[in-house]
This record gives C-alpha cells, structure tokens and sequence, in this order.
C-alpha cells in the first residue's frame, strides 16, 4: 500500500522541477523528501526519476505513474472536502498557446462561469503544453490538435487558416488576396515562437522572395503594434485582429490549424463539467465565427 504523503513528495517534485524546491513546497528537508521518494520507488518497483547533477526527469514508469498519482490526489482532495462539508472546488491548471490572441484570453477571463472554479493559466508552446499534459503537469490545453494526436482526449473548436498583417495603410491594404511574388520588396517582421514558420519561409523563398527583416520577436501584440507603425508586415493566424492593420490572405498558402482542448488523462471527466471548459468553448465560439465548430 502506497502512503499518500509518498504521492505528495512524487508530484511536488514533478511541479517543482527539482527536490529541493519540492521538499520546500512539501515542508521537509530534502533528506526526508529524497527519503520518501527512494521508498516510493521500492514500493512500485521501478525508477520514477531520471536524476542528474542539473535536473531531474520522469522515467517512462514515472510518466505513467504519474497519471494515477495525479487522479489519486484528486479523488483524496475532494473526499476531504466532502468530509468537512467543503465544496468541491479545485484548482483546474489550463494551458494556453503561446500564439492565441489576446483577446482570446481577456473574453475568456472575463467570462462568468470562470468565477465557479479556481483556475491557474500556463502560457507554452505547443510541443511544452503537451509534454506538461504528459507529466501531469497542467490538466487541460487550449491548444493545436494534430490528427495524429492519440496521446490525449480531445476537443477540437476551431479551425483557421494563416493570413498577411498589413498596415491599414499600405498600397496593399484592400487587396482580399495576395501573391507572394508582389511582396518581394517588403520589410518583414519574424514571429520567432509561430508554428509554421518554417512553412511561411518556404513558401517565399520557393517563389523568390528573401525579405529583409527588420524584428524578430516572440510576442504577438508586439508584432502587431510593429505592422501597425509601419516597420514591416507578418504572417498570422486568421484569428488575430487589431485597428490599424489589414489581414489579406496569401495566395496559395493552404496551411491550416486546428484549435480546440487537450485533456489530460486524469481530467478527462472534466470534458462535461466544470465553468473552465465551458468558458472557453463560449470564447472560442464568440471569436471563430463560421470557423467554430
């Protein structure tokens, strides 16, 4: 029989990043905390952590502990507050994409059924969102959804396509559609953290256009603000809007995404449940238009 204090020390360390910080958060020492852990993985028998002078990681046996460990706190959580005649209120950990609008999240943060649960947002790229879904790290995303996708519940809600962001300004303003090959001589901006960056870039180099970029960053209202002034034009999910800059499409570049909830496998449940999930379908609902599923 596993000693819930063992699960505890388990998945503060997976939280934490290392055992110092996790027996921090745990109240211990470290000793202690390395103690319990060292009894943990004589109790499953396997590894739980990969441990080195720099970091520590799960094993695979971790990975899939770690899924169990999580339900099992959960189950242990609610329990006690039944008990003590608490509500069931837990705190639902979501990831955002790093590259949804703003807007998005202001509409989703602002949506009532948000005040009902306790939420805590974590902002990662794609490929982190689901490596912290598959230690357990967060519960749900709000994120891409490839079709070979297996690993997690999902949710799809919206499927948009990538578009020019222009200055409301610019020659090329009006125009709903523009060939690459028209933009040789434009300045552009590098959306450094953008899912088909390395596909934009084919796509212009393969039809003769080698800009000169005058930015490179990882923020996406910095970018906007950048086309807005005048310092260059970008590449951009569909779903990005803002006074002051045009969103043409770029002929012929057909690559699309789709957003929608990864769940993780502890949280799967939650798909019928919660003000969480049921604020963000409202969002995305509100801001995909005939693109909402």
């Amino acid at each position: 029989m596993i000693d819930r204090y063992l699960l505890r020390y388990f998945l503060s360390v997976i939280d934490q990043g290392n055992f110092s910080r996790a027996a921090a958060a745990c109240n211990v020492s470290q000793p202690t905390l390395s103690v319990g852990i060292a009894k943990l993985e004589r109790d499953v028998g396997r590894p739980l952590f990969h441990r080195t002078n720099k970091r520590v990681e799960l094993t695979e046996a971790g990975v899939r502990f770690a899924v169990h460990a999580r339900r099992i706190e959960a189950e242990f959580a609610l329990a006690e507050r039944a008990v003590a005649g608490a509500g069931a209120t837990s705190t639902v950990r979501l990831g955002v994409l790093t590259t949804l609008p703003q807007a998005w999240i202001d509409r989703l943060l602002a949506d009532p059924a948000m005040a009902s649960e306790r939420f805590e947002l974590v902002e990662g790229r794609e490929r982190e969102l689901v490596e912290r879904l598959s230690r357990g790290r967060i519960d749900m995303a709000l994120t891409i959804i490839r079709p070979d996708q297996h690993r997690f519940t999902a949710e799809p809600l919206l499927e948009e396509g990538y578009a020019l962001a222009l200055p409301a300004t610019h020659p090329l303003a009006n125009r709903a559609e523009i060939e690459a090959e028209e933009l040789a001589g434009e300045t552009m901006i590098v959306r450094r953290q953008c899912e088909v960056l390395a596909d934009t870039s084919r796509h212009f180099t393969a039809r003769g256009v080698r800009p000169f970029f005058a930015a490179r960053t990882t923020n996406d209202e910095r970018a906007l603000a950048l086309v807005r002034a005048g310092v260059g034009i970008t590449v951009m999910p569909a779903g990005y809007a803002a006074a002051g800059v045009a969103r043409p499409r770029i002929a012929g570049f057909m690559i699309r995404r789709e957003i929608g909830l990864l769940f993780g496998h502890h949280a799967v449940g939650w798909r019928d449940t919660g003000g969480v999930v049921a604020a963000i379908r409202a969002t995305v609902a509100a801001f995909g238009g005939s693109g909402a599923r």
